[in-house]
């Protein structure tokens, strides 16, 4: 045997599948991984097929299906209501309802804010005056009579109350838009754009939007449970959904006449609680990712 040949044998096998398997890896993001993030994740994910399954409803939730307050049995898990009609299937079909709606509350709220904040912070002057004093003079009523006042003018409904909601929570996204606007507009990156000929439209979505996208999903995560909490309360004062729909809110208003049938309101109020701890959670979640210097300060003051 040659010396070569002695060589060629000693060498190792080079396998290239390690790489094109490290690069087809995906590590889940550290936030994501976090054990109250993984139940949030879970327990939305568990809505979410309750909303896209209405087989799971045991009885149609808005027909009598037993006997008028029947206390939770084998048939009906979690009882019945007033007018006979399954608890749980009422609670199933009032996530559609309440969910929903809570998260068009604050995406059309985040929307209206932007673009005002976007406005109101690229050109200032005049613009930005008149713009901020229309957020002030929504600013002076608290958001729950405004929003009251609204929904009574328009009539009770969901989609009303859904109006009347937005309207209410719009100026906070216009007010934390302008402010990093405000911080950005005579950066380098944007004054360099303007002086190449980058038109006004262009330049507030191509080089401000993407500034403050990351800001606004923190806020509008950190803002889903407040809707739908928001939602609930209009509908529990008789300004939001109309019966017999189902809704969370309105189901917690008509338990409150039967105080003995503790669980008219339980199951609702467990529902609500459920979904709004997970949004909240995936919200702090989130802001400590986006967002560190929040983090930070919250810590200093702790």
């Amino acid at each position: 045997m040659t010396t070569t040949d002695s060589l060629d044998t000693q060498q190792p096998v080079r396998h290239h599948t390690g790489p094109r398997t490290a690069n087809r890896r995906r590590p889940i993001p550290k936030w994501m991984r976090r054990p109250g993030v993984v139940f949030a994740f879970i327990v939305l994910f568990a809505w979410l097929v309750v909303m896209a399954v209405p087989m799971l409803r045991p009885y149609d939730p808005t027909v009598a299906a037993g006997p008028a307050l029947s206390p939770p049995s084998s048939e009906f898990l979690l009882g019945t209501d007033a007018l006979g009609r399954d608890t749980l299937s009422r609670t199933l079909a009032g996530a559609s309802v309440s969910i929903v709606n809570g998260v068009l509350i604050v995406v059309a709220a985040a929307v209206i804010g932007t673009v005002v904040g976007l406005v109101a912070g690229f050109f200032g002057g005049w613009v930005d005056e008149t713009l901020m004093r229309v957020a002030d003079l929504v600013f002076a009523f608290p958001g729950i009579i405004l929003a009251m006042a609204i929904a009574a003018a328009l009539g009770p409904s969901v989609q009303n109350a859904v109006i009347a909601a937005a309207i209410s929570w719009w100026p906070g996204y216009a007010r934390a838009v302008r402010s990093i606007v405000l911080s950005l507009r005579e950066s380098e990156f944007v004054l360099s754009n303007r002086l190449a000929g980058v038109g006004t439209v262009r330049s507030i979505v191509s080089d401000l939007l993407p500034a403050v996208s990351g800001s606004v999903l923190v806020l509008a995560m950190l803002d889903i449970g407040g809707a739908i909490l928001f939602l609930a309360g209009l509908s529990f004062l008789g300004l939001g959904a109309v019966p017999p729909d189902p809704e969370w809110g309105a189901m917690i208003s008509d338990a409150v006449q039967y105080f003995d049938e503790w669980w008219l309101a339980v199951a609702p109020g467990v529902a609500i609680i459920s979904v709004v701890l997970a949004f909240n959670l995936i919200g702090d979640a989130l802001r400590d990712q986006l967002e560190p210097r929040l983090q930070e300060i919250s810590g200093e003051g702790a």
